[in-house]
């Protein structure tokens, strides 16, 4: 369906007319210079004017430009066939963290090592595509914490975007997890009360930012906001060395005393994933949370097009341009010149003809 957003700029159509009926036209003086030929020359001038031809064309020019230009600003759009959104769902943010430490190889997929940053885009990739109808957000964040895409329900970009998504675009050397608690409540406080949820994802402790992880806890509860957090990495590998092979713990610096103390408070929970089948089965129990019915909702898509009027003046424009340009003009006053001294050096007419009836 055709809409126009301002329909009232159609009034200003009629403004050239009152314009030329309003505004007075320049006195016309009478001519200083006097030349013999001037009568033929002023009749070859009226026969023109009469034959209309080309006023009549740049007039229809125009009259075409100004209608255009008055479409245009009146911001025409096609709307298109009301399109139902999922009435089932929740806000879901997900924030990952992205610090150094997220590259450490300690992930068994099949029979090689992986980085827990590599497992964590496969499995919560696949997580993002079974979550048909909810709304979908992703933080990132390290030494600060920054939203990638927020709440929506076009899954595909926010896996996207989660894919793309590398160490060292935040600053790597810290991890902000309060920061990132934050940040989610602010984009998820004005979403329904009964379908706020925030999944966080980390391998450290927090040790930067300026809102702790404890404080960022109890906005989220304050504002009914549900907060499951995963706290990633092996319990242990073995690292050969010179001396021989020893064990030591690459997830010695996760806090799970606060992670899980932030998830409980909320009515959420923690869990531990020190694998990739762990993590598999952690988004596999997040994925059976209760759906929570919300408010039917519709949108109409919308496609503007005010440019292909305002394309179509500037054409307009360069066309009339192109016909009025000077040397046409002398062209056409080339030709009545020679027409007229024709006429001058004909013996019945002109300056010739004049003499010799003195003579």
């Amino acid at each position: 369906m055709l809409e126009f957003i301002w329909p009232w700029a159609f009034a200003l159509l009629p403004l050239p007319f009152f314009i030329h009926r309003l505004i007075a036209r320049a006195p016309r003086q009478d001519a200083a210079l006097y030349v013999p030929f001037f009568n033929a020359l002023d009749r070859l001038h009226s026969d023109s004017e009469n034959l209309g031809a080309g006023r009549l064309l740049k007039l229809i020019f125009c009259a075409l430009i100004w209608l255009l230009v008055v479409l245009a600003a009146s911001r025409p759009q096609w709307l298109g066939e009301p399109v139902q959104l999922p009435s089932t769902g929740r806000d879901l943010m997900l924030a990952v963290d992205i610090s150094g430490s997220m590259e450490a190889q300690d992930m068994i997929v099949g029979s090689r090592q992986a980085s827990r940053i590599d497992v964590v885009k496969a499995v919560v990739g696949d997580f993002v595509e079974r979550r048909e109808g909810d709304r979908l957000g992703l933080i990132l964040f390290a030494a600060h914490a920054y939203v990638q895409a927020p709440l929506t329900f076009d899954r595909k970009v926010v896996g996207e975007l989660l894919e793309e998504s590398d160490i060292g675009i935040i600053e790597e050397s810290a991890t902000a997890i309060g920061d990132a608690i934050g940040l989610s409540v602010i984009h998820l406080r004005s979403r329904p009360e009964n379908s706020r949820v925030l999944v966080l994802l980390t391998d450290g402790v927090n040790n930067a930012g300026e809102v702790s992880p404890e404080q960022a806890g109890q906005l989220a509860r304050s504002e009914n906001i549900k907060i499951y957090t995963i706290g990633i990495g092996a319990d242990q590998i073995t690292q050969r060395a010179f001396f021989g092979a020893r064990t030591i713990n690459p997830s010695a610096e996760l806090d799970e005393a606060v992670l899980t103390r932030i998830a409980e408070s909320t009515g959420g929970r923690y869990f531990r994933a020190r694998d990739v089948s762990g993590l598999v089965e952690i988004y596999a129990e997040l994925d059976r949370l209760e759906a929570i019915e919300q408010d039917e909702q519709t949108y109409r898509p919308t496609r503007v097009l005010f440019h292909w009027p305002l394309g179509g003046a500037l054409l307009l424009s360069f066309l009339l341009a192109l016909v009025s340009i000077p040397w046409l003009s002398l062209a056409g006053l080339s030709l009545a010149g020679r027409a007229v001294l024709a006429d001058a050096d004909d013996p019945g007419l002109g300056v010739g003809g004049d003499a010799k009836a003195e003579a």
